[in-house]
């Protein structure tokens, strides 16, 4: 099952009480933790309370422009980089269409998300759910959850996912902004891409093409050699490879 909305009974569930218990649980988990960012507190309560064995919150303007804010672990950190790398995936399916999407069966997907599925496999997910952020009426990312065995969400499981996208909104904005959290900032995974943003400038520069052409460049690269395209920007800044490398 792909893309589904919720329905009205569904919907329903998504109340007033289940915001405040999973906002107390975030809480609670900041107070053990000594803050470590809003954003990583989200994914730690989606994986105990949606029963979900990974999750991750990334910011998306568009394509090239995003920013990994925060995962549950290193299954969702490689997954979020999958997608990035490839330019498909359930985040940038939901991000793209306003709407959650829901995979429940990943071996039915039938090459929906070429390179996605296949690393999704080698790390033994089976089902994945993608729930677009918004700030107003502005989409700003998506709150990704990833589960090992096969099967749809609940209904309460699916209200508490749509809770808890709405609070990874809150999570981005409050982390993003200093005096929102007394002096506390962003300590997710900031800066996670910068070092795409400064190869994909460099590539521009020495090719003499647009931002946009270097970095499917750069991409195009990585997917050919199964690399992940963060890895192939780093390499292109410790000089591993020859611009040359990079030609049409």
């Amino acid at each position: 099952m792909i893309h589904v909305e919720p329905d009205a009974e569904v919907a329903g569930t998504v109340d007033g009480g289940r915001h405040q218990r999973l906002l107390r649980l975030v809480t609670e988990r900041a107070r053990r933790r000594g803050f470590p960012g809003w954003a990583g507190l989200v994914c730690d309560v989606a994986v105990t309370e949606v029963d979900v064995d990974a999750a991750a919150i990334t910011l998306r303007a568009s394509t090239r422009a995003q920013e990994l804010a925060a995962t549950s672990g290193d299954c969702a950190r490689r997954l979020e980089e999958i997608q990035y790398t490839v330019g498909v995936g359930p985040g940038v399916e939901a991000f793209d269409t306003g709407g959650p999407v829901l995979m429940t069966d990943l071996t039915v997907a039938h090459q929906r998300w070429p390179g996605f599925e296949d690393a999704a496999f080698a790390d033994g997910v089976s089902a994945v759910f993608a729930f677009p952020l918004r700030g107003g009426s502005i989409r700003v990312g998506t709150f990704d959850l990833y589960r090992r065995r096969p099967g749809a969400l609940s209904a309460d499981q699916f209200a508490d996912a749509a809770v808890l996208a709405d609070l990874a909104t809150t999570a981005l904005l409050t982390d993003a902004v200093p005096h929102a959290t007394a002096g506390q900032t962003w300590d997710d995974l900031p800066g996670h891409y910068d070092d795409v943003n400064v190869a994909t400038g460099i590539l521009a520069a020495e090719l003499r093409v647009s931002i946009e052409d270097a970095f499917v460049r750069l991409r195009a690269h990585a997917f050919s050699t199964g690399k992940a395209v963060l890895d192939v920007a780093r390499a292109v800044l410790t000089h591993q490879f020859n611009v040359d490398t990079f030609q049409d």
